[in-house]
This record gives structure tokens, C-alpha cells and sequence, in this order.
């Protein structure tokens, strides 16, 4: 069986990537499998690097690309790699034998990869046949939307499904991409985070809407500025709690965000009655 090595981050999701993919499957037959390593990036925002939220965002990537290849016929693997591209490349190469690569790049004026010759490196170093694809997710897009919705305690509401349910109404395909800001940095916020994360996958699911998702920084700002580097949106959902309950909206989190990403920005504010008892 050949092995296929696909070494990709934000492109995780470009149709001329999973086109790429798709060709060499069916170039050999079906008789392929396909490995998808994922560096993890550091994001440019926040005072403190978060590990596991990285960890996490890299691993959203990976189910992305795992999801739309399964809808075309083609099981796939994957792995959060080092920070560094080159030694993620690598380390695949080392536990996966592949026998060939793609690598998948932003175009030259906007990719640091480029710029540190990775494609010539990898070469030089495996000696293995390596296609570099380019994506330029501005002038393309992607062949679907995708919807960032950060929430926290409203995360489980009806009043944000019923949003998202319009959002999504009369397309064939959005993915919901949620992050959940954690509260404080101690284990039990974690916690509640990751409960909170699964509650809303679930209910997006149960819709029969795509979803990913991640535990995000604790201030909420700064987790939406990291996802918009770990991932190319279309739109942002923010679900808050009423304006005497929120202190999301005392800091004017909707105009900053607004403001800053010049992407269009929901505001779902959930009343006292309709936020879970556990908020």
C-alpha cells in the first residue's frame, strides 16, 4: 500500500489541496492511505501560550481534512506535529515511511514556510518525491463556509442552535468552527471548558451541521484573534449573556472584534431565563 504524507496548516481545508489528495488515491487505485501531520503553530496573541489550546486548534485542522475526504471516499490519519514545519515533516517521515509528500503552502508573499525553503529542504533530506500545492485562501476561499462561534456559559442555549440554524439554512454546507474561552487557567476551568465544548458539538450535530471545535484563552478576545490565525472564516457568532450579566459586552468585545477583523460579527445575548442553570 503506498503512503501518502500531506504536511499542511492553515490550507488544511483548500480545495485544490484535497483535490491534490484525492488524485493520487485514485491514481493508485484506491490502494493508498493517507497520513496528515499538522504543525502546532504558535499564535501570535496572548501573554501566555496555552499548549493544550494549540494542541487542540491543530487537531480541529486534522478532523476538518479527515471529514471531507471521508465524503469522497478517502480514510485518512493524522497527528499534531512540532512547532517547526521541517521537524514535523520529519518525524512523520520517521514513524510513517511514506512514499511520497505534499506540502501545502499559503503563496509565496504570504507563507513563512516559503520562506525558510521547506519544500527544497524536505527533498534534499528524504530524498522522496514531494509536490508542494499552493492555496490562496484569499482569492479562493474555501468550497464551504465557515462560522466561528465563541461562547462560554450560554454555549448549551437554544437561542444560539436557533442562530446557527439560520445561518446554515438553505446551504449545502457550513462548518461551525466553536472555541470556548476557558475561565482562568486552573485545572477545574479547563474542565468546564471542555464540558462545555462537547454540549455545544453535540447540539450543532444534532442538527446535521459540521462541527469542530477547541478550548480557547481565557480572555475571550484574545481567543478569537488566535482562532482567525489557526483558521480562514467567513463570519463570527458571539453568544453572551444578557449586558447586566456579561462582562464579554463591559469590555465591548463585539465592536472590538468587529472592528479589528472587519468580518461580519452575530451577537446572540441570551436572557437570565434561557442560560443553563449551571451558568
Amino acid at each position: 500500500m503506498q503512503t501518502i504524507l500531506v504536511i499542511a496548516n492553515q490550507t488544511i481545508g483548500g480545495a485544490k489541496l484535497l483535490e491534490t489528495i484525492k488524485a493520487k488515491v485514485d491514481a493508485a487505485d484506491g490502494d493508498a492511505r493517507v497520513v496528515i501531520a499538522v504543525p502546532r503553530v504558535a499564535p501570535r496573541h496572548g501573554n501566555i501560550i496555552y499548549d493544550d489550546a494549540i494542541f487542540e486548534a491543530a487537531q480541529v485542522r486534522i478532523d476538518i481534512a479527515r471529514s471531507f475526504l471521508r465524503e469522497v471516499g478517502i480514510s485518512a490519519i493524522g497527528e499534531v506535529g512540532d512547532p517547526d514545519p521541517y521537524t514535523a515533516t520529519m518525524d512523520a517521515v520517521g514513524e510513517h515511511r511514506p512514499d511520497e509528500i505534499v506540502v501545502s503552502t499559503l503563496p509565496a508573499t504570504s507563507s513563512g514556510w516559503l520562506r525558510r525553503d521547506l519544500i527544497e529542504r524536505i527533498t534534499d533530506a528524504t530524498g522522496l518525491p514531494v509536490e508542494h500545492v499552493v492555496v490562496d485562501l484569499q482569492a479562493e476561499g474555501l468550497p464551504f463556509k465557515v462560522t466561528l462561534v465563541v461562547a462560554n456559559r450560554t454555549a448549551a442555549t437554544d437561542d444560539l442552535l436557533e442562530r446557527l440554524d439560520q445561518l446554515a439554512d438553505g446551504e449545502d454546507k457550513r462548518l461551525f468552527i466553536a472555541c470556548i474561552p476557558q475561565e482562568g487557567g486552573d485545572g477545574s476551568a479547563v474542565a468546564m471548558a471542555r464540558s462545555r465544548l462537547a454540549q455545544i458539538l453535540d447540539r450543532i450535530r444534532s442538527h446535521d451541521h459540521l462541527a469542530a471545535g477547541f478550548v480557547g484563552d481565557p480572555d475571550p478576545y484574545t481567543a478569537i484573534m488566535n482562532a482567525l490565525e489557526f483558521f480562514r472564516v467567513d463570519d463570527i457568532v458571539i453568544s453572551t449573556l444578557s449586558a447586566t450579566r456579561s462582562g464579554w459586552l463591559r469590555t465591548d468585545l463585539i465592536s472590538r472584534v468587529a472592528d479589528v477583523t472587519g468580518k461580519p460579527v452575530v451577537h446572540v445575548e441570551v436572557a437570565p431565563t434561557d442560560a443553563p442553570a449551571n451558568a
